[in-house]
């Protein structure tokens, strides 16, 4: 699992079924990558509604969050649709979790992103990283406590 200071690795990712969105076109922000199982089960869901309650706070650090794991455009869609979620989770599907597999938090046994989370400063480097146990919620304390750092530096 990459670890602070290294670089984080780029990608490009579909957000939408039309849209993708590439992490280096957010220089000069800070990004929060939370990458999880699989959409729709009972932890992952409560881990997205969560971040989604706590936007205004990633926002007030100049953050953005992405939600990243294997499941489909299609399916991100109609998951964030079902729990009104108001930030973009990509499609690590094709081919499937290579972006997890960059980031050193592919499952290859069970074929899905392990529960991990990355702050990556302005800069494009990694500040803090966490990988959760799977089936427990990493909650919001760690990536803020890591945004504030990055706030005082």
């Amino acid at each position: 699992m990459l670890q602070k200071n290294d670089v984080a690795p780029d990608f490009t990712l579909y957000a939408t079924p039309d849209q993708k969105i590439t992490l280096s076109e957010f220089k000069g922000k800070n990004v929060i990558l939370a990458f999880y199982p699989a959409d729709w089960s009972p932890v992952c869901s409560d881990q997205m509604a969560l971040y989604n309650e706590t936007l205004k706070f990633f926002k007030k650090y100049d953050a953005e969050i992405f939600g990243i794991s294997v499941d489909s455009k299609w399916c991100h869609l109609a998951f964030s649709q079902s729990r009104n979620l108001h930030f973009p989770l990509l499609a690590d599907f094709e081919a499937k979790g290579e972006i997890a597999k960059q980031y050193g938090v592919y499952d290859d046994e069970e074929g899905e992103c392990k529960r991990a989370l990355f702050v990556i400063n302005k800069d494009g480097i990694i500040e803090w990283s966490y990988l959760s146990p799977t089936a427990i919620n990493p909650g919001a304390d760690g990536i803020l406590d890591a945004l504030e750092t990055l706030n005082t530096k």
